[in-house]
């Protein structure tokens, strides 16, 4: 069982940055992956971000360039460095993580935190 709370969120102007912060609890070391979900208004989550173990990192295509997934070492903390914002990025911001066990594929979720970009 992981346990994931988000924080950071909130009203920024186009053009601005936020960072993204999720404390993560619980089974870490079962956690074979993590990353960030959104989901706009009106529109299905999508994948932001996603982190491994070793450390590879992906980006979904929009997000390229400007928002940066890092974790500490004991992935405890992950980050979601967004700069460069825009409307288009207003969303519900989701922490995730993936874990094996030998019963399956556990997916864990955080309860999301706000981002407006407005002006």
């Amino acid at each position: 069982q992981v346990q994931l709370v988000e924080s950071g969120g909130g009203l920024v102007q186009p053009g601005g940055s936020l960072r993204l912060s999720c404390a993560a609890s619980g089974t870490i070391f079962l956690v074979y992956a993590m990353g960030w979900y959104r989901q706009a208004p009106g529109k299905q989550r999508e994948l932001v971000a996603t982190i491994t173990r070793t450390g590879r990192t992906n980006y979904v295509d929009s997000v390229k360039g400007r928002f940066t997934i890092s974790r500490d070492n004991a992935w405890n903390t992950m980050y979601l460095q967004m700069n460069s914002l825009n409307p288009e990025d207003t969303a519900v911001y989701y922490c995730n993580a993936a874990a094996s066990w030998d019963t399956g594929e556990y997916t864990y979720w955080g309860q999301g935190t706000q981002v407006t970009v407005s002006s």
